[in-house]
């Protein structure tokens, strides 16, 4: 056991169990004990590694996909260029230098990093020495006053969920209590009927599990706010599904799944992301949203094949056998190619961003 399962087996005796959402967030972001604080979560000696820790292709097409949207958009004298969750920085470093080119991009742009980890904002400042960004602790204190342009990479995917049961009687909520030798584990609460679940009971029968995600659908509501009135557009790219449809909690240790109630703190919690609950969300705000698209597909609508064969020329070996599995690793259907998909937000008088056409 952990000092974070400690100061949950208390807070759980002192005041009943808790929700998968508040379970979520104190081993994820803990001030003294969450993963995010504690653990080195990112690359092959980390818990996962993310899409531009694989290659700089993925960033680099990213980067100029964003900026053919700026562009698209009239190339605006000030933009806010935003990411969510940039992890190392890997990927903004990575846009920045594939759009070195494109004219007036670096001098309109301004950073906006949504990150509340102290211990990364350390590490994203020293992946941008050439930059100077402005962290956030949440979406709502974005600019308000600039187009914005936003990556979210792999963020939706961390953000606590509740979890809840259907049976005859209503819904019931999955809760992280203790077993009777004081182990965390989870139950369900007693069945109630709950009217933002209502619409579920048409796809859903008794004994099915969904998972709905608040904190994403706020982040998208300021998010779509901003793009619908002043501009811009966003890049949502994760792994999940248009609706959310059975148990998808996990925890990662070490790349391999883990009991996520045995060691609170030190492993990474995710979720699949219901796409549907956020195109909704961004509806209602004002903006559009595109066609769910799968990963591999945008990525050779946005010519990444091409950029591969070029890198390729100069490599041998057992680096060019990483660059070529690196490739198939980001676009193969068996891979993340499927898996992860791509959602965008635009405003209704312009066209999905490049590589999510309908």
């Amino acid at each position: 056991m952990t000092a974070l399962a400690d100061i949950l087996r208390k807070q759980i005796t002192t005041t009943g169990p808790l929700t998968l959402a508040q379970y979520m967030s104190a081993c994820l972001l803990h001030p003294k004990h969450g993963y995010y604080i504690t653990q080195d979560a990112f690359g092959v000696d980390g818990d996962f590694t993310t899409a531009p820790e694989i290659s700089q292709m993925f960033g680099e097409v990213v980067g100029l996909c964003i900026a053919q949207a700026w562009m698209d958009q009239g190339a605006p004298e000030r933009f806010a260029l935003v990411e969510l969750g940039p992890g190392r920085g890997t990927l903004i470093a990575d846009v920045m230098r594939a759009t070195l080119q494109v004219p007036g991009f670096h001098t309109a742009a301004t950073f906006h990093l949504v990150e509340a980890s102290p211990r990364m904002r350390d590490l994203q400042g020293a992946a941008l020495p050439a930059h100077t960004p402005v962290w956030h602790d949440t979406a709502e204190s974005l600019p308000d006053d600039v187009p914005i342009f936003v990556i979210a990479n792999e963020f939706f995917d961390a953000l606590p969920i509740r979890q809840f049961q259907r049976d005859a009687k209503g819904w019931r909520e999955v809760m992280v209590g203790l077993s009777g030798s004081g182990a965390l584990q989870r139950g369900l609460s007693d069945a109630a009927p709950i009217d933002a679940l209502q619409h579920r009971l048409n796809n859903t029968k008794p004994g099915a599990l969904i998972e709905t995600c608040a904190h994403g659908t706020a982040v998208v509501d300021a998010l779509a706010r901003r793009i619908a009135t002043q501009g811009g557009m966003a890049l949502i790219i994760d792994y999940g599904g248009w609706r959310s449809d059975g148990d998808t909690f996990q925890a990662v240790r070490a790349h391999r799944s883990v009991d996520p109630f045995a060691e609170p703190g030190r492993a990474d919690l995710t979720a699949h992301v219901d796409f549907e609950a956020l195109a909704h969300a961004a509806t209602l705000a004002g903006c559009e949203a595109s066609q769910l698209t799968p990963q591999g597909v945008f990525l050779e609508r946005l010519g990444i094949t091409p950029r591969a064969q070029g890198l390729a020329k100069g490599l041998r070996g057992s680096s060019l056998d990483a660059h070529v599995s690196a490739h198939r690793r980001l676009t193969h259907p068996d891979e993340m190619g499927s898996l992860f998909k791509v959602l965008g937000l635009y405003p209704g008088n312009e066209s999905p961003p490049p590589g999510l056409d309908p």
